[in-house]
């Protein structure tokens, strides 16, 4: 290292991670339109969870309905998600970005910041990349950064395979013109009320007025947009044990639910499920949400903040029936799920926090 080292933050993220370990699993499936989603049956009401680049060239993406896929890539190969093959795979890869020295951040399966003192960079980036070859025969991407929220963002002008640097020194250049949602968590309802009020571009979100983006957002997100439009965002790589903010539990029903009754039934039953996760981190839940799909597909998210945090089930269940008591009765249900979230170690409100500790 020589005198000109630094911090530096890294995104590492694998190229269509769990599509790549099914293809390790069966090599003859290189190169082919893999998607992996529910349990591969592309009959059945299930999502996309990721797509080999190849399908992706036809508009597959994750979070499609399988059936919607299969219509795009009839002959495409359909596989069920296999979750204990991702996480071994993920293991390794975090296993060995820690012996390259740095601290490392756990973001999921497939990405991690990687924060080091070094005077390039662009070789530590190299290097990663060459260390999860060896070790996992996975190809990743890497976004090389001054902070986290240019690092991840990087990372997508690096795929796949690549290396990107993305700074405050380029940051407005790169960024200046692409529009708000293209940056890391804004999302398309956010990137609408922000051209709402005439900001479409990454550099009209830099130059608003940040009271205007507090009144639009409140006190917290207003702050957190009008720094994100300028590249501003936490540096300091944290390796401690990310902690859960909630549990979900949901489902994708093969039939309509079409009575009241039929609701009350799963809702209690995904209530319990949600709750028992989180008693086994012995944290007690403070709010309730319940998401419906309505068929064909319009999802809504309702939710409530509890009294008092509670570590009683019979509470949980309470609050999801309550909830499932405003679900249109006259309009049928092809999916629920119920999120209990918890109180943070700190007895902290995690509503509260800031956005990111890593994480948008």
């Amino acid at each position: 290292m020589g005198n000109g080292a630094r911090p530096w933050v890294l995104h590492v993220d694998l190229d269509e991670f769990i599509a790549a370990v099914e293809v390790l699993r069966r090599p003859e499936l290189a190169g082919l339109p893999v998607i992996v989603g529910g349990r591969g049956d592309p009959t059945e009401r299930a999502v996309v969870s990721t797509a080999s680049y190849a399908a992706r060239e036809f508009g597959v993406g994750s979070g499609m309905p399988l059936k919607v896929a299969a219509r795009k890539v009839p002959d495409a190969v359909f596989l069920p998600v296999d979750a204990p093959a991702y996480e071994e795979a993920s293991d390794q890869v975090m296993a060995t970005l820690r012996d390259l020295g740095g601290v490392v951040e756990v973001l999921g399966w497939d990405e991690a910041f990687l924060g080091a003192t070094t005077d390039d960079p662009e070789a530590l980036a190299r290097r990663a990349q060459a260390a999860v070859l060896e070790a996992t025969a996975l190809h990743c991407s890497v976004g090389i950064g001054d902070n986290k929220v240019r690092a991840k963002i990087a990372t997508g002008f690096g795929k796949p395979r690549g290396i990107f640097r993305l700074t405050a020194e380029n940051w407005f250049e790169v960024m200046g013109e692409r529009p708000t949602v293209a940056l890391w968590g804004v999302g398309s309802r956010v990137s609408k009320r922000l051209a709402g009020h005439g900001i479409e571009t990454v550099n009209q979100l830099a130059a608003a007025p940040q009271e205007l983006l507090v009144g639009e957002f409140g006190p917290r997100m207003g702050v957190w947009y009008s720094e994100l439009g300028r590249g501003i965002g936490p540096a300091v790589v944290d390796d401690a044990p990310w902690i859960a903010r909630g549990h979900s539990r949901e489902t994708t029903y093969q039939q309509n639910l079409t009575t009241p009754e039929e609701v009350v039934e799963a809702v209690r039953e995904l209530a319990a499920q949600a709750f028992e996760d989180t008693a086994r981190e012995g944290r007690p839940v403070f709010r309730v949400t319940l998401k419906v799909r309505y068929a064909p597909f319009e999802t809504k998210a309702i939710g409530r903040k509890l009294a008092a945090p509670t570590r009683a089930r019979d509470d949980v269940v309470a609050a999801a029936t309550e909830l499932a008591a405003r679900i249109d009765p006259d309009r049928e249900i092809r999916l629920l799920g119920v999120r209990a979230e918890m109180v943070m170690p700190d007895g902290g409100d995690p509503a509260e926090r800031t956005p990111v500790r890593g994480r948008l």
